[in-house]
């Protein structure tokens, strides 16, 4: 998520221009936080038997419909998009300084990976930043393509998953199997069982079992990478972000109203109906098989995601002093910062070392929690940068980057 997480580097000049990304960033936090919040809940973990037990819990299998409908899948191609306009932003500025693009970026793809790397193995499994800094990586090897081969290649990248799919459903093949056997290893070491996989986080009385738990989450997370095909979509969302990003396409709303209107309309017209069947297949468990659930995946989350995309550019083309933007800029701003403190909120919430009410909370009522959380974060965040320029790993990101020290609190006239 690097391309978003920080704005120090942009070369726009402009309130609006950074007010877009910044509000993307913001709109996808609160995006991510609900998406993720399930599974800090520990929601996801329970069984159909266990969930029926919880209080609304006919409202809930709803409410996991319409997360399925309109967030799963949508923020994290919103971020990744937004990643490879960073690496379009640090090219430029880096170059008219007269630096080392390269060696800046690489730095900075480093630095986030050993963040990652941190996250996912003492705080949370779900992380997907050492997966973007690990893609990020390969960046350099699409900058001098042109623009119709990049998106080529990107729209390729996109959909080899479907491909990847039929092989495997047609041959029987499970590329994660692996994983799977080195994962229930040590399930098996740590005593984690099917009966309390669910409940673990919520009764450990200590940050060794939550660790013991990591470290078999993390093969989880790995897991799911390979049966998603989750680096072929990233890197391809990061190529189409990279295009965005060298053609200034954020800077240029105005003049590409027309463009905008017509991915909306597109986006919409394809991806609510295919999104529909994605929602369905997924809480059915893919009734018609992988190629087929991963082929309307195809059709549904992206469209649907340059759909919110375009939608916001032309909310902002057509209302540009609306305050909406600027309150999602401001947590925008040090989203590195709230990405990963939204996970430490998830543990003190919901774990047995925090305040334990995992397992515990319906879905409708841990999507407000988390709406909640990113709306604490709105606020800290404003407060925060109203007396310092960075947010505090954003400031220790940007340090690691340039090996040298940056004032953060603002200077006072």
């Amino acid at each position: 998520m690097e391309h978003t997480l920080t704005n120090d580097l942009s070369p726009v000049k402009s309130s609006e221009r950074v007010v877009i990304l910044d509000a993307l960033r913001g709109f996808a936090l609160l995006g991510i936080v609900i998406a993720n919040f399930p599974e800090f809940s520990l929601y996801t973990f329970m069984s159909a038997e266990d969930t029926a037990l919880l209080p609304f819990s006919a409202a809930d299998r709803y409410v996991r419909y319409l997360l399925y409908f309109f967030i799963d899948g949508k923020f994290y191609t919103i971020f990744s998009l937004l990643f490879g306009i960073g690496f379009s932003i640090i090219l430029e500025n880096v170059a008219k300084r007269g630096g080392n693009a390269m060696r800046v970026f690489y730095r900075r793809m480093f630095v986030l990976a050993f963040i990652g790397a941190l996250h996912l193995m003492f705080i949370w499994s779900g992380d997907i930043l050492l997966l973007y800094a690990l893609l990020g990586m390969l960046l350099p090897l699409f900058r001098k393509l042109s623009d119709r081969i990049l998106l080529t290649v990107a729209a390729v990248l996109l959909f080899i998953p479907v491909v990847i799919d039929f092989l495997c459903e047609a041959t029987r093949t499970d590329l994660s199997a692996p994983v799977v056997q080195m994962q229930r290893m040590y399930c098996t070491r740590f005593g984690i069982t099917d009966d309390n996989f669910a409940y673990w986080l919520r009764d450990a009385s200590s940050y060794r079992e939550v660790f013991q738990f990591l470290i078999q989450g993390a093969l989880v997370r790995i897991q799911e990478f390979i049966d998603g095909n989750r680096y072929f979509k990233v890197l391809g969302l990061f190529i189409i972000g990279f295009y965005i990003g060298r053609q200034h396409l954020y800077a240029r709303l105005e003049e590409k109203r027309i463009g905008l209107k017509k991915i909306f309309g597109a986006g919409i017209l394809i991806g609510l109906p295919f999104t529909v069947l994605y929602a369905y297949s997924t809480v059915n468990s893919h009734p018609w098989g992988l190629a087929m659930h991963s082929l309307i995946y195809f059709f549904g989350v992206y469209p649907l995601a340059f759909a919110y995309i375009s939608g916001v550019c032309l909310l902002l083309v057509k209302h540009p002093g609306l305050a909406v933007f600027h309150q999602f800029a401001v947590p925008g701003r040090m989203a590195l910062t709230n990405y990963i403190g939204q996970s430490v909120i998830g543990i003190l919430l919901f774990y047995g070392i925090g305040l334990g009410f995992g397992a515990g909370i319906g879905l409708g009522l841990v999507v407000l929690i988390a709406a909640g959380v990113w709306m604490l974060q709105a606020i800290i965040s404003r407060v925060w940068l109203h007396y310092c320029q960075f947010g505090i790993l954003e400031w220790m990101w940007r340090m690691l980057t340039y090996g040298k020290t940056f004032r953060l609190v603002k200077k006072r006239s």
